[in-house]
């Protein structure tokens, strides 16, 4: 029995829905998180060695740990805030252990590629620590940071991906149940195919904007 294509398109649904959430969510940790990794580390505008000794392990242990171990790691947790382990809300709770970790990583590499006069402009001003932030560190890195979400957004895309092999919908669900469980190859490369347009769409715009803000 192949895939219908209402069965393809609610697949898109559950996977932009997982992704969308997924991303809101870890970007409101990984962002903060990101940013006190820079600002906290020597040399820098709140220099913080205990704050920075600290984050900075808890950080590399989380993103250390495999989404598919994570997945079922956490699922008392996943039960505990959602009711449920399987079903397309639940993944988002893991998907958010596994991207916020990496968004923050992420941000704070974009961060670190401003210069770093800039930085001491605004403090030879007088700018308070989130004046320093808002107003030079975050908009002279934004170009970056867009690619950075970019390739977090595309990281979800494939992970939740994954969590269909624990029911969790999506096209990844669809390839699972149809494609490698019945051994339809049809549905493999239709599934697939659908996941490479959805990437190289994110891939695609996420240049395309930050080329745009890099060019003002």
């Amino acid at each position: 029995m192949e895939i219908t294509a209402e069965q393809l398109l609610t697949g898109f649904g559950d996977t932009l829905y997982m992704v969308a959430i997924s991303l809101l969510f870890s970007a409101l940790i990984g962002l903060p998180l990101g940013i006190l990794l820079v600002i906290t580390r020597k040399g820098h505008i709140l220099d913080n060695k205990w704050i920075f000794n600290i984050l900075n392990p808890v950080i590399n242990i989380l993103r250390s740990v495999p989404f598919i171990i994570l997945l079922v790691a956490i699922i008392p947790l996943t039960r505990l805030i959602v009711g449920s382990a399987i079903g397309t809300t639940a993944a988002i709770v893991p998907l958010v252990f596994y991207a916020a970790p990496y968004i923050a990583r992420l941000v704070e590499n974009s961060l670190l590629e401003v210069d770093k006069g800039i930085i001491e402009a605004a403090q030879s001003m007088g700018a308070t620590v989130p004046q320093i932030i808002f107003k030079f560190l975050i908009p002279e890195g934004l170009s970056s940071l867009i690619l950075t979400f970019t390739t977090a957004t595309i990281g979800l895309v494939g992970a939740s991906a994954m969590a269909g092999a624990v029911g969790a919908g999506g096209v990844g669900d669809l390839a699972i149940t149809y494609g490698y469980q019945r051994f339809d190859t049809m549905t493999m490369v239709v599934t697939v195919a659908a996941l490479v347009i959805i990437v190289q769409l994110l891939q695609s715009t996420g240049n395309m904007v930050s080329k745009q803000i890099r060019r003002r």
